[in-house]
């Protein structure tokens, strides 16, 4: 079997054939030092190692000129290109990291987030940074920057990976919410164990699983998966049910914030909500990052905040007890794992449900 070409190159000196072009290009070994920032002595050691590897004689040196050998005529044609070509690209590689961005950007982002947050401020990164071409990959599945060749993933809650950056664009405040329509027929829940007595939208994950609704009691965590009518594996069809007085939903902020603010959603629960996990920037690296991913991320997170996608504070602070069912209150017991159950009564979404 022929040796390979690359593995046979491999000690030669990259070194000597730099110091070989300078020196053909400058047709003395003293100006090829000169400018290559190194003495004379060392121009020579290195082109004389690089004639020993190649068992060839590439200069013919006298005290009054240097001129090539056949052979390093013929080398100089062959090698000068290619040399060209890496210096081409190790200046192609310093333009991307300081000069102007440019290049391919592929991001991915949750779908409700991608379409609600990250698409509408696309076009104005596109008309300040025009030679950046963007893909954007709406996916609710975990990302591997790698085999996916993705440059910046927004992620619901921080990436649990060491090698992964992850900056906190905007909190990510979840909220229970209904219809106004549903909220007369039917009221809201002032706890948590009132869920159960309410028609409750569902949203499946990308894994299969029913996304559980996350509170707060008592200081403690809480997480259940309410029974349902009604499941979807978006949750933009989450957002439509609600809105159509079908039920109640837990939703993210960014979700419902204008609905919120328009009067066409209520909130409640507000007093239980779960601690903040936050909406994330990620990305591989901060050291060496291309100036077109590092302009990217500063632009979204700066534009992000500034949209106040979050800023429910006036919207939460009071949730409108008007809509507050009959004080019909659940019977609670305890299980021997330490579940409270909570018996939904006799309507239509009745049944046990679980919560700790």
């Amino acid at each position: 079997m022929s040796p390979d070409p690359l593995a046979s190159s491999f000690s030669t000196s990259y070194a000597g054939v730099v110091a070989f072009v300078a020196v053909a290009a400058e047709g003395s070994f003293a100006k090829a030092g000169d400018r290559l920032g190194i003495g004379r002595s060392a121009v020579s050691r290195n082109v004389r190692k690089l004639e020993i590897q190649l068992g060839t004689r590439l200069f013919l040196r006298t005290t009054r000129s240097t001129s090539l050998t056949r052979e390093g005529e013929r080398f100089y044609e062959k090698c000068h290109p290619g040399v060209e070509r890496i210096l081409q690209a190790l200046e192609d590689m310093r333009d991307l990291r300081e000069g102007p961005p440019r290049g391919q950007l592929r991001i991915v982002a949750t779908p409700a987030f991608g379409r609600r947050v990250v698409m509408p401020l696309l076009g104005g990164f596109r008309t300040r940074y025009p030679d950046v071409a963007i893909e954007l990959i709406l996916d609710e599945r975990h990302v591997d920057f790698t085999s996916d060749r993705i440059d910046v993933a927004f992620h619901d809650g921080r990436m649990e990976e060491s090698q992964v950056v992850a900056r906190q664009v905007i909190p990510m405040q979840l909220l229970v919410c209904a219809s106004p329509e549903y909220a007369r027929a039917h009221g809201l829940p002032s706890r948590v164990e009132d869920i159960a007595g309410h028609q409750c939208i569902r949203q499946r994950l990308a894994s299969g699983r029913i996304s559980e609704w996350e509170f707060k009691v008592d200081g403690h965590a809480c997480r259940l998966t309410p029974e349902s009518a009604c499941t979807f594996n978006d949750p933009d069809l989450v957002l439509q049910a609600i809105l159509d007085g079908q039920g109640i939903a837990q939703l993210p902020g960014f979700l419902v914030a204008a609905h919120l603010r328009e009067g066409r959603l209520s909130s409640c629960l507000g007093h239980h909500q779960p601690d903040d996990r936050g909406h994330y920037v990620c990305y591989l690296s901060r050291h060496q990052l291309p100036t077109r991913i590092r302009v990217f991320i500063d632009y979204m997170t700066e534009q992000i905040r500034k949209g106040d996608q979050q800023d429910l504070t006036m919207l939460t602070a009071a949730d409108n007890r008007s809509y507050a069912a009959p004080d019909q209150p659940p019977r609670v017991r305890t299980s021997k794992s330490g579940l409270r159950i909570v018996n939904g009564g006799e309507g239509p979404m009745g049944g046990q449900r679980q919560t700790r």
